[in-house]
């Protein structure tokens, strides 16, 4: 057993002979993006999970996962963050998970021509059951955060580029995503002016459907 499967075992035989990494996956109704729930390991000192397991993740999506980036970002309650994207091409995947702290996160298709453009699936991230969500390219993302200090993770396939990143309106009622807030959203200046859904489409900033399906598939 390595050093790594004792901490997670606690370091005992029987502990070992139970010991499992297997996560639970969910396919959104988004195509492409997916959730991933792991084993959490609770014990007198704490818990330990493994947040992203390429076996899981390559069996589910279909190709591993080239990590060129990681990022996280702290807010406080009633933070909405996004729809951001990335054009396609390049176009950039998103693994999100949440350290702590609580997030409604969602995975909105902005993919011109796709099954479900328009439409959301959404996922709560928390330190509970530590799920994940993966976005493929084309796929926008946006949380809102539920507790002070929610702090977001996010794996990234590509570099931050300014000019190749964008935002949908996260309010564009057109989406209408259900943030459930007691009061008016705290966003930045770039999140509130973003345009509609209807704007970017015109704009003909919005990823393509079968380039973002090529893309993702490439990764």
């Amino acid at each position: 057993m390595t050093g790594l499967q004792a901490e997670k075992a606690g370091d005992t035989p029987a502990h070992a002979a139970a010991f499992s990494t297997a996560a639970t996956v969910r396919e959104l109704r988004i195509r492409g993006a997916f959730e991933f729930t792991p084993t959490v390991f609770p014990d007198n000192r704490g818990m330990f999970a493994d947040f992203f397991q390429l076996p899981a993740f390559a069996g589910a999506v279909g190709h591993p996962f080239p990590l060129v980036q990681a990022s996280h970002s702290v807010s406080r309650r009633g933070v909405v963050r996004g729809v951001h994207f990335t054009v396609a091409p390049p176009g950039m995947a998103k693994y999100v998970h949440c350290t702590s702290g609580r997030a409604l996160d969602f995975a909105v298709d902005l993919r011109v021509g796709s099954p479900t453009f328009g439409q959301w699936d959404s996922v709560v991230l928390d330190q509970e059951h530590l799920r994940s969500t993966y976005l493929p390219v084309g796929v926008g993302h946006a949380f809102v955060a539920l507790e002070d200090d929610t702090t977001m993770v996010y794996l990234m396939s590509g570099g931050y580029v300014p000019g190749n990143e964008h935002a949908v309106s996260a309010l564009d009622p057109e989406i209408a995503l259900p943030f459930d807030l007691d009061g008016e959203p705290v966003m930045s200046p770039r999140d509130r002016d973003a345009p509609t859904l209807a704007e970017a489409a015109r704009l003909g900033i919005l990823p393509d459907y079968e380039t973002s399906l090529a893309l993702d598939m490439a990764l």
